[in-house]
């Protein structure tokens, strides 16, 4: 069977919900998938492109009164099976974390100490906001999608983002303690 990008795979399992068209695609991999997986718009239509071409999905204008036309995607069975296999299979790679702040610190000791912890101050920071990002989330899919077969799944990944982000806080604390001792 061929094998895809797994963009191309993650296309397919958003086709699975309510979003058809490129651009809910979009606003669907911001809402949700762009926590853990970036997908660009310059991706996104060559992929529903090549999946158009492969028979996996097929177009269909739409059109709606006040509003420009525009193309939506359905699976087709053979896409279904794609997509299913390819959720069968085994993990290939362990994600590789390209971590700025991990970058900047390994080389720590050509800054002054106060400019490391202000770096892992707003790092600090920015986990957090991030933390309160997942929590008003999980809120939001708790309070809207009861319904949703779905949900239980994108719980699921959000949880994963949720305890990441808080390890990477508390690993802010233990380093900041540990740079505060230092001595100068």
């Amino acid at each position: 069977m061929k094998k895809y990008n797994d963009t191309t795979y993650a296309i397919l399992g958003i086709l699975t919900t309510e979003c058809k068209s490129g651009y809910a695609i979009k606003q669907f991999i911001d809402r949700s998938l762009n926590h853990f997986w970036k997908i660009s718009y310059g991706q996104i239509y060559p992929t529903l492109k090549l999946i158009v071409q492969e028979e996996l999905a097929e177009v269909r204008a739409s059109s709606s009164p006040g509003k420009p036309d525009k193309n939506e995607y359905f699976l087709t069975s053979k896409g279904m099976e794609i997509l299913k296999n390819w959720l069968k299979q085994p993990v290939e790679h362990l994600p590789i974390e390209r971590n700025e702040i991990l970058l900047k610190l390994f080389f720590g000791r050509f800054q002054a100490k106060e400019s490391k912890i202000l770096l892992l101050q707003d790092y600090k920071q920015n986990l957090e906001g991030r933390y309160h990002t997942y929590v008003s989330i999980e809120q939001a899919i708790i309070n809207h999608n009861d319904d949703n077969d779905d949900s239980i799944y994108w719980l699921f990944t959000l949880d994963y983002g949720k305890r990441i982000t808080k390890a990477a806080i508390e690993w802010c604390d233990y380093t900041l303690d540990k740079l505060s001792a230092e001595e100068d």
